[in-house]
């Protein structure tokens, strides 16, 4: 794969200390994982294979962090190997090649396709109480806007009223709804940027 020159800058622009382990670490991935590409994400040197991140470096003015992706963070500062300042802090080669072929392969087993979170269940559509139905019922215009919001929206209002717990806040909520419904405004709209 071709070499980024971005990276080349970036590691002739760090400091002295630095530079040696900028370009080990780039030499080492590129013997390892020879497919490997390279690119700056988050304004840093990452190492890429078939388009995801395997490996990532940085530089500081006292010290350079090694991230291998995957891979427990340190907690003495970032990336996986704590604050680096020397080629001695980082550990063998032979376990740093052994951590960038297990980050390619997970990206082999687990394909190429993006990781995404499981989408959340949608939520059922909120039962009007009584109550506010008859409520309502007696202001058109608030039953219009109501039936106009989407259904988060409609829900807000609902979980305000059936949040109340004494019937008196129950009361008070239920006509500030309405209130608010015949104005055509959301339950939040306080907090909405104008």
């Amino acid at each position: 794969m071709p070499r980024d020159p971005r990276l080349d800058a970036y590691i002739a622009k760090s400091a002295d200390f630095a530079r040696p382990i900028l370009e080990h670490v780039r030499e080492l991935v590129h013997k390892t994982v020879p497919e490997a590409g390279e690119a700056i994400k988050w304004g840093m040197p990452h190492f890429t294979y078939k388009d995801k991140s395997i490996a990532g470096m940085a530089a500081f003015k006292a010290h350079c962090a090694v991230m291998v992706h995957g891979e427990r963070q340190s907690t003495d500062g970032m990336g996986s190997y704590g604050k680096v300042t020397s080629l001695a802090d980082l550990p063998g080669d032979d376990v740093l090649t052994a951590r960038l072929v297990e980050a390619r392969d997970r990206i082999d087993t687990k394909g190429t396709a993006a990781k995404r979170s499981p989408r959340l269940a949608a939520k059922s559509e909120a039962v009007v109480p009584q109550d506010f139905e008859a409520a309502l019922r007696d202001n058109p215009k608030a039953q219009t806007n109501f039936a106009a919001f989407p259904p988060s929206q409609r829900r807000e209002y609902v979980d305000w009223i059936t949040g109340a717990k004494q019937d008196a806040t129950r009361a008070k909520r239920l006509a500030t709804s309405v209130e608010w419904l015949a104005e055509g405004k959301r339950r939040n709209w306080k907090y909405e940027t104008r």
